[in-house]
Order: C-alpha cells, then sequence, then structure tokens
C-alpha cells in the first residue's frame, strides 16, 4: 500500500491546505489498517505494526495512542503489545442492535402498511437528526417518498418528538439551545411548545405530526423499546392529509403503538406486570 501524497494535476506541490487534506485521509487510512491487522493477528507490537504499514515507529505508537484513547485498541498488559479495544464491542453492539431491530421489525411493519395502507418507517436518533433504517410502502402508497438513510428534525417529525420525549432533559436543553428550523407554517419552534408536546407524548405513548415537515404529510409514531426499558427506536406510519387526516392520524395511533409494543417484546422488553388491587386499596 503506497502512503505518499499526492502531486497536484500540474506537476507542482500540493498547496499547503490540499497537503494537510491528503495527511489527514493517509493518517485515516492507515489507522483503519492498523484495526484490521489486529482483527487478522490479534495481539501486535508497535515495531510490528510499523513494519506492516511502512512507517516509523513513532509513527505508528502515535496512530495507535489515538485509537487507544477512542478505546478501539488496548494494551495487553505486560507484554507490551495491544490488540482490540472494547469500543470496536461497543460500535459493533450499534450495529447489531440496528440489524436486528430492522429484522424483527420487518414482518411487523409489513402487516401494518398493510392494514393502514400508509408507509411505516422504523427510525433511530443520531445525535441532532433522526434517521430512517428501514421503510415498508402501503398498498395505496405506491408513490411514496423513500425515507431510508434520509436525516430529518427530531422537533418537526413524529418520529423525532417521540426519541426525544425519551431524553433525558439536559439532552433536550442541548438540542433546543439551537434555533429550531421552521419548514411550513405549522412546525413548532419555540422551545416551551416543544417542551410541552414532548410531556404531551410521554403521557399518550404516541406523537403526531400534522403538516409540521412537509404541507400534505401528516404521521403517527410510537416508541420501540427494548431490554431495559430503553427507548432505542420510532416506529412511525406517515401518508398525504388528504388520506391520513388529523382525526384518523389519532385513530391510527392505536395500531402504531400496538405494532410498535410487538417489535418491543421480540427485541427482548417485557412490560412490568401490573399491580393488582388488594382490598387496603379499597
Amino acid at each position: 500500500m503506497s502512503y505518499r501524497c499526492a502531486m497536484s494535476n500540474t506537476g507542482g506541490a500540493t498547496s499547503p491546505s490540499r497537503s494537510r487534506t491528503d495527511g489527514l485521509v493517509q493518517s485515516v487510512d492507515r489507522a483503519v489498517h492498523i484495526l484490521e491487522l489486529l482483527a487478522q493477528r490479534g495481539a501486535s507490537g508497535v515495531t510490528e505494526i510499523a513494519a506492516q504499514l511502512g512507517v516509523h515507529k513513532s509513527t505508528a505508537f502515535r496512530l495507535i495512542s489515538v485509537l487507544e484513547g477512542h478505546q478501539l485498541v488496548e494494551q495487553v498488559r505486560d507484554h507490551g503489545k495491544y490488540h482490540l479495544g472494547l469500543g470496536i464491542i461497543r460500535l459493533a453492539g450499534a450495529t447489531a442492535a440496528q440489524l436486528d431491530l430492522t429484522r424483527e421489525g420487518q414482518q411487523v411493519c409489513e402487516r401494518l402498511a398493510s392494514e393502514l395502507g400508509e408507509t411505516v418507517n422504523i427510525a433511530v436518533l443520531e445525535e441532532f437528526w433522526v434517521i430512517n433504517i428501514s421503510q415498508v410502502r402501503g398498498p395505496a402508497a405506491v408513490a411514496s417518498h423513500n425515507w431510508v438513510g434520509q436525516l430529518t428534525p427530531p422537533h418537526a417529525t413524529s418520529s423525532g418528538k417521540v426519541l426525544l420525549a425519551s431524553l433525558a432533559d439536559g439532552v433536550v436543553d442541548r438540542l433546543l439551545a439551537r434555533p429550531l428550523q421552521r419548514y411550513t407554517p405549522r412546525t413548532i419552534t419555540a422551545s416551551d411548545d416543544l417542551r410541552a408536546q414532548l410531556a404531551a407524548v410521554r403521557e399518550l405513548g404516541y406523537s403526531i405530526t400534522v403538516e409540521e415537515l412537509e404541507i400534505g404529510l401528516n404521521a403517527v409514531a410510537a416508541p420501540i423499546r427494548t431490554l431495559g426499558d430503553e427507548i432505542i427506536a420510532a416506529l412511525s406510519v406517515s401518508g398525504p392529509s388528504y388520506r391520513l387526516g388529523e382525526e384518523r392520524v389519532h385513530e391510527a395511533a392505536a395500531l402504531v403503538m400496538a405494532a410498535a409494543a410487538e417489535i418491543s417484546r421480540r427485541l427482548g422488553y417485557r412490560e412490568p406486570p401490573r399491580r393488582v388491587a388488594t382490598p387496603r386499596d379499597q
């Protein structure tokens, strides 16, 4: 593998900014190569890693130190060698969780899309955005937009409000420290109004949006929970307002909550037992 910096098309040296960019790309490439080496060979020392990369030991050590700081590699005690760290497991676990989520939810989403005739999505929160990771279109939604992989604003989407409602107040505060963009005349942009909506979501168990992201688009969403009662995703149904009007959105909420609960059970969530009334409660 060659790690030489590229020259400009004119044959001269690259500009300082281009050189810095090439240097960053080169460092990332080398860091990934280190992870691949450790995955293939197990524990390896700095000298061995440097030789494989074709770089000086000091360069290899700097790269390893950065990876170690992010827990992507760990040093084997008393051996001076490094192996993959717990950070890799954390990243792999997040990927596996999303794969489990889409796999376990597929059949439920297909049934819900068939029942309501609208588009069904599963979405997760990524920093300040909601990303849709799975979509099923109902028979009436042939021309529906493909939302998979799309980033949408949490304050203007039903899935986003469900996910925001599950967060600690401090996390929501950080989100609301940023100006909330208005997408339509009905988008909620006042922080107090959004907080009130999030409180209602916690009380009702679902969220709706009526033309808050796009004119003519309505949606309803409910939380998907996993073992430990952690809300990890939101299940939503969306459709045009002429089919999925405001009244029908609320009517569809029961089906959406039931479907989200079924996916939650498939992921290991168990509803807490209801307390049985005793004569002392009378």
